[in-house]
């Protein structure tokens, strides 16, 4: 059963979309793994910014150094999200795919002809595609780490074949955006730098459902979207800093090799970082309300609000476990229907509350359609993991049914999803 200590109804309260009506019935927002809602006090935030501090950076006037103490404000919050070092670590931009293209430019400094890159076929596009481009610009070798199809889990030892001394990079993801699993990001990494390759890590899709401590995983860059833990669109990547005073900047003249600047270059989207900042205020607000000493214990060592923020997210993960394995139980109740990711109850804490499923003969997109005349919203396709989907041997033209929850959803929405797939896809 759910923690009856989450406070789930001054949760939902704190969300403004979460009260919206079609034609007087409730919506269901179960597409959280493409972007989640935001809190009221982030459209405030960005509210205040477009009023207050609507100004370039780098002037006198009141405006101008108001837009600062916001940037300022943004890169510090998330240095705390993420336990990094310093907040000259974070690099914030528009979103993941696109500042891991961006880093894989640098990145092609330190590789060359012959050298080998591993990627996943668990990991979405955004972290495949920027260093299979890479590899052909450079003359690199790509070698893939390939999950167990029937525990939908990489084994750790399956990585020890492809390393090598050629090998330069390590793309991975912290949690798969289709299937759900968390990967030992930590274990791989380590095997990864013991042969001195460099560790990038996707947690785009762990982020909204668990603590990051980047110190502690032993990675070199993590990257994430502000927009999947209810926040605006932006991206986020962390770096070691050594690693970034290292690595070439592709930004215009004019800016200087200071960090994050250097890898920042033009006017950011500064309302979009106020609105991050709300977010974070959110977190706070949540574990001042949720977080006791158990929820704060594992995070004593963090300085700043990394403690807070990082007890918040511990907070509504367990809360999200039973809601999981409620949703995980009854749709392998349907006949028929496959769940493909972990399923064991006993499990759940090793995968995130993105669900996915097939039921043979029935297009994903068709139970879409229907379910969203119920006003309870889904994703259907390959969802951008299309190596992924090809390594289950599922038609990419039509993929499968994502569900994924968030901390904000309630039982009986799931109750809702469940209902109304036994009473159409019930019959055996």
């Amino acid at each position: 059963m759910t923690d009856n200590r989450f406070p789930i109804d001054e949760v939902r309260a704190q969300f403004p979309a979460l009260a919206i009506t079609d034609d007087g019935r409730a919506r269901a927002y179960l597409d959280n793994p493409a972007g989640t809602q935001v809190p009221q006090a982030t459209v405030d935030a960005v509210s205040r910014c477009l009023i207050e501090s609507n100004a370039n950076l780098g002037g006198f006037f009141p405006t101008t150094r108001a837009a600062e103490a916001v940037v300022e404000e943004a890169h510090a919050g998330m240095a705390d999200f993420l336990n990094a070092a310093s907040a000259r670590e974070v690099i914030i931009g528009p979103n993941m795919t696109t500042l891991t293209y961006q880093m894989s430019r640098s990145l092609g400094h330190l590789i060359g002809p012959g050298d080998e890159i591993i990627v996943t076929r668990m990991d979405h596009e955004g972290n495949i595609a920027p260093w299979l481009q890479l590899a052909e610009d450079r003359g690199a070798v790509v070698r893939w780490l390939d999950f167990d199809r029937d525990s939908y889990e990489f084994k750790p030892e399956a990585l020890d074949p492809l390393l090598s001394h050629r090998t330069k990079l390590l793309a991975l993801n912290h949690a798969s955006n289709l299937i759900g699993t968390i990967n030992d990001v930590k274990a791989l990494a380590a095997k990864a730098k013991a042969a001195g390759a460099l560790v990038y890590v996707d947690s785009v899709q762990y982020a909204p459902h668990g603590p990051i401590d980047v110190q502690d995983l032993g990675c070199d860059f993590l990257a994430c979207s502000a927009y999947k833990f209810f926040g605006p669109h932006l991206g986020v990547l962390w770096a070691r800093e050594a690693l970034l005073k290292e690595l070439p900047a592709y930004k215009v003249r004019a800016v200087g090799d200071y960090l994050p600047d250097k890898f920042e270059s033009g006017t950011p989207n500064i309302e979009g970082m106020a609105g991050l900042n709300g977010t974070l205020a959110y977190l706070d607000w949540l574990a001042e309300r949720t977080a006791g000493e158990a929820h704060r214990a594992p995070y004593r060592h963090m300085r700043g609000r990394g403690q807070a923020l990082h007890a918040a997210i511990d907070v509504f993960a367990r809360y999200e476990r039973d809601l999981t394995a409620r949703l995980i139980e009854g749709l392998q109740s349907i006949p028929r229907l496959k769940v493909h990711g972990i399923t064991e109850e006993a499990d759940i804490d090793r995968r995130v509350p993105t669900v996915s499923f097939t039921i043979p003969g029935v297009a994903p997109k068709e139970i879409a359609r229907r379910l969203a005349e119920a006003n309870i919203f889904v994703w259907s396709g390959h969802n951008y993991a299309l190596e992924l989907v090809r390594h289950l041997g599922i038609d990419e033209t039509e993929g499968v049914l994502r569900v994924g929850l968030a901390h904000y959803n309630t039982p009986d929405e799931v109750e809702r999803l469940l209902s109304l797939l036994q009473e159409h896809y019930g019959a055996a």
